[in-house]
């Protein structure tokens, strides 16, 4: 074989292992050359869809180059959504499902889902998460997970994958071998679950051996140390892990997907390149990558560092040849399992706003409150989101409730503006509120110092108010009368406000 042919072969399947994203409502040219040699995948994030009619000519158009494209979303619902990026999911993430418990449910709005993504021509989603949320202060799964049980995450994990699957889209199961029981957010340092084997046995791997169980073909890794396994390498660049855990304890042969590899928990030590390398090493079978560096360079850089540690030996031509044949197994699976699902635009006031309402949680005291007669002003509290959730993903209670009671005015306020002194509550928050009915919105209110102080401030001075939790309930001691809403997707904030005007919808 000469040496350019040897070369030529040797790009194609480095650019095989590669899930990139881009940048652009339609295909850049780059992506396009690179799918016709070899490039077996792309991944879409909220930059790249305006409609799902759009997104549809979007994917049809790459499947031009090659009709068994594996085209990939993180769309988990909820509060990480990309599909609805624009307008907020009009279904609840999974805490919501796996507040009220219906394996049924879990199912029907999975498949929902799947008939919107397929109509748009996605094959592969990022999803569900199947972290098992143990840590009450982790800073990246929260509501993302079902809960904190492992019965209840496996029970929901297996029902979301078989929904999702039934109308023709793959589920990824995520974030192996759980995320859950952390304090870090990977998408900036290294997180580490110190737990031992046994615990993680019982903790964190039930919802992975449901998923497999279930049919998943895909599975993520997360960018996490896993000391009981690998003292040195996090999960997504450790073979003890992905080959010796998952392959050969839990019997998974499908495809390993990295987490996005230039997430700082893998590239402030290793870099992209390194990272990307040590992933497939150690069985990763195809890299996510785009979420931040989405361009051609990032891509020509990285094929070039998974060839030359060929060439230079520190990957096998063996290993890379395996995970190109794993995508190009997968590819023809998801292909397949694509012509055969249900099609179907299914956002709108169907099966995920049934979901988000029988999620609602009440205090005694806010039944006795409700329904509000007046417009009230309504202060919402937002804190720094982490990555996963889009920034331009609208959320809240007081557009929903400015539509059933006309006249409610709003604020929504920052932690680091009442650090600063920019603004005080008391100018924007109680005198508004003088003589109509107050409503606080907090997300994740336990894990804040600064959102749980101003919540007990805020319902001192105003013992009436109502406050609506649209994260994780945690332990606030607030008297005041509360409504969980337990996620706040688009969906999760109409439900609130549903309830807010009329208390008999519960």
């Amino acid at each position: 074989m000469s040496s350019s042919k040897h070369s030529s072969e040797l790009r194609r399947l480095a650019l095989s292992v590669l899930q990139p994203g881009f940048v652009g409502t339609e295909a850049p040219d780059w992506l396009l050359r690179d799918i016709g040699d070899g490039l077996a995948s792309v991944v879409l994030f909220s930059r790249n869809i305006v409609s799902v009619e759009q997104v549809a000519r979007l994917t049809a158009r790459l499947r031009a180059e090659n009709p068994d494209l594996i085209v990939a979303i993180d769309e988990e619902a909820g509060d990480v959504t990309r599909i609805e990026s624009a307008t907020g999911s009009s279904r609840p993430g999974n805490f919501a499902l796996g507040t009220v418990d219906d394996a049924e449910l879990t199912e029907a709005v999975a498949a929902d889902l799947g008939r919107q993504l397929r109509t748009a021509g996605v094959s592969l989603d990022y999803a569900p998460s199947a972290d098992v949320n143990s840590n009450p202060d982790n800073p990246v799964i929260g509501v993302r997970s079902f809960g904190s049980d492992p019965e209840v995450v496996s029970r929901h994990t297996a029902a979301w994958i078989r929904g999702l699957q039934s109308s023709g889209v793959a589920a990824c199961a995520k974030h192996f071998p759980g995320h859950g029981d952390v304090a870090v957010d990977s998408h900036h340092d290294l997180p580490a679950y110190p737990a031992g084997l046994d615990e993680i046995a019982a903790q964190a791997l039930p919802p992975f051996r449901a998923a497999v169980a279930a049919g998943v073909r895909a599975v993520m890794s997360g960018h996490l140390l896993v000391p009981a396994y690998d003292p040195d390498l996090p999960a997504t660049l450790s073979r003890r892990i992905l080959h010796g855990l998952l392959r050969e304890e839990l019997g998974f042969d499908g495809l390993v997907v990295s987490d996005a590899i230039e997430m700082g928990a893998v590239t402030r030590r290793y870099g992209i390149d390194g990272a990307t390398v040590k992933a497939v090493a150690a069985g990763v079978d195809a890299v996510c990558v785009g979420g931040e560096s989405a361009e051609e360079a990032t891509v020509a850089q990285l094929v070039e560092a998974l060839t030359a540690a060929v060439t230079g030996g520190e990957l096998s031509r063996e290993r890379l040849a395996e995970a190109a044949g794993r995508v190009r197994e997968f590819a023809r699976w998801s292909a397949g399992l694509r012509a055969a699902g249900a099609a179907g635009d299914a956002a709108g006031d169907g099966i995920g706003q049934v979901a988000a309402r029988r999620a609602v949680r009440l205090t005694g005291a806010a039944r006795a409150a409700l329904p509000l007669t007046a417009a009230p002003h309504v202060v919402e509290l937002a804190p720094v989101t982490n990555m996963a959730i889009g920034r331009e993903t609208p959320w809240g209670v007081a557009r929903p409730l400015r539509e059933r009671l006309p006249g409610t005015t709003s604020v929504r306020v920052r932690g680091q503006e009442l650090e600063e002194g920019t603004v005080a509550l008391e100018r924007c928050a109680l005198e508004p509120a003088v003589g109509r009915p107050l409503v606080i919105v907090a997300r994740d209110a336990a894990r804040h110092t600064w959102m749980s102080r101003a919540v007990t401030g805020l319902t001192a001075a105003r013992p009436d108010a109502i406050v609506v939790e649209m994260g994780l309930p945690g332990t606030t001691t607030v008297a005041a009368a509360q409504i969980f809403t337990h996620g706040a997707s688009a969906a999760s904030g109409v439900a609130a406000a549903e309830v807010l005007t009329a208390a008999s919808a519960l």
